[in-house]
């Protein structure tokens, strides 16, 4: 009887321990479940960022190789049409070219350069109107701001706001305008461009939505959240509103 008490006792212990056993390695079998799949959806994170930087690369790439002759095309009318103005338009040109050529396809540049840029722009679309006509330009850059020559501007980001307005502008009313401002105080580079509207309804081409979009992806593609740009009316007069927050753009160009 004693035998058999035993033997029931020992069985117990036996079942006991291969219960715990079998428990052990059902937890490690999860565990290491848990650690392979966390593993492979890092990796699958890690390959989405890398074909999300790789796709935002291609957009902003075809961005500028669609924008650059357009770019070119507009100069070259411009400077046409004033034929008598060749020489002072030629320089501004040259200017305008340099840029294109040799800084279009770097990544940033600073903001002297593309408001050195954008001033050499005006000058040639300047040619577009009368000398009567009221352009106000106004260049409210600090120079010593510690960002002034810091390469951290989209090259041409600036020509979107300019073009439009001297493209859509009521360039013959006695109380027509156009004004163009650049400012950099604070974390913040602002374009401000405003116009009195045509009042002449504008001839719609075909695909003459495509700046309007690209310049809106651009901006998101390059700034993400540090931008705020605002197209409004108010009363006749059209009015687009460039925010960049240079200094946190920055920052997150150096924690990338």
């Amino acid at each position: 009887m004693k035998y058999f008490l035993l033997q029931i006792l020992i069985s117990n212990t036996f079942l006991k321990f291969s219960g715990i056993v079998l428990t052990v390695c059902v937890i490690l079998y999860l565990v290491f479940r848990l650690h392979k799949e966390r593993r492979q959806r890092i990796g699958h994170e890690e390959k989405y960022k890398e074909l999300e930087i790789k796709m935002q690369s291609m957009e902003v790439e075809n961005f500028k190789h669609k924008l650059n002759p357009h770019l070119f095309k507009n100069t070259l009318n411009s400077i046409q049409s004033h034929a008598y103005q060749t020489y002072y338009a030629l320089d501004k040109l040259s200017n305008v070219l340099d840029f294109i050529l040799y800084e279009s396809d770097s990544k940033y540049v600073s903001i002297k350069e593309e408001v050195d840029f954008a001033l050499s722009l005006i000058e040639i679309n300047r040619l577009k109107v009368s000398p009567l006509f009221d352009l106000r330009v106004k260049n409210k850059i600090n120079l010593n701001h510690p960002l002034y020559n810091e390469r951290l501007m989209a090259p041409l980001i600036t020509i979107d706001m300019i073009e439009n307005a001297f493209k859509h502008a009521d360039l013959q009313s006695s109380d027509a305008f156009i004004s163009i401002i650049f400012e950099l105080d604070s974390d913040d580079f602002k374009l401000t461009v405003s116009n009195k509207i045509s009042i002449k309804i504008p001839i719609k081409k075909d695909k003459s939505g495509f700046g309007k979009e690209s310049f809106k992806k651009r901006l998101a593609t390059t700034y993400q959240d540090n931008y705020k740009f605002d197209r409004f009316i108010e009363e006749d007069v059209y009015i687009t509103h460039l925010k960049i927050n240079i200094l946190e753009h920055k920052t997150q160009m150096f924690t990338a």
